[in-house]
């Protein structure tokens, strides 16, 4: 019996990899200028909306929390091709679905429910989506383990 080998690694894996490692990074980029109240970040915000994140209940903060951090862990487990990279990306998604829920539930200023921005959150969501059924993948070929 032999050493159980690694598939040869598709060229394709990099490319979805680099880019889910960009698009987390600039989730988390967002979540932490929004929590560290920086100054020329948030000035392109009105009253309203500020003060929508800053009345959010805790349980909308940590589901934001775990929708960008969660996964950009995942992004770099993927890059290094580890199977939990599947995992991270699908809490990483739960998060943003829960924390999507709260702002269009009603509580969010109607500037941050318009047309765009559901749009943009569909948009978000389907990367999401498309990077969990990237990761599913390449678990379901074994390129991560």
């Amino acid at each position: 019996m032999g050493i159980r080998q690694r598939p040869a690694t598709p060229w394709h894996f990099w490319v979805v990899g680099i880019l889910a490692l960009l698009f987390y990074g600039g989730g988390s980029y967002y979540y932490l200028m929004m929590q560290s109240n920086n100054e020329a970040y948030l000035a392109s915000y009105t009253a309203r909306q500020l003060a929508y994140f800053d009345n959010a209940p805790t349980w909308f903060d940590a589901a934001w929390a775990i929708g960008v951090w969660v996964p950009l862990l995942g992004a770099l487990l993927f890059l290094i091709r580890n199977r939990f990279a599947f995992y991270a990306l699908l809490l990483g998604l739960v998060g943003f679905a829960v924390a999507s829920f709260y702002q269009f539930s009603g509580t969010a200023p109607s500037s941050m429910t318009t047309g765009a921005g559901l749009a943009s959150t569909a948009i978000i969501g389907a990367l999401q989506l498309i990077f969990v059924l990237y990761a599913g993948a390449m678990l379901r070929r074994s390129v991560l383990r």
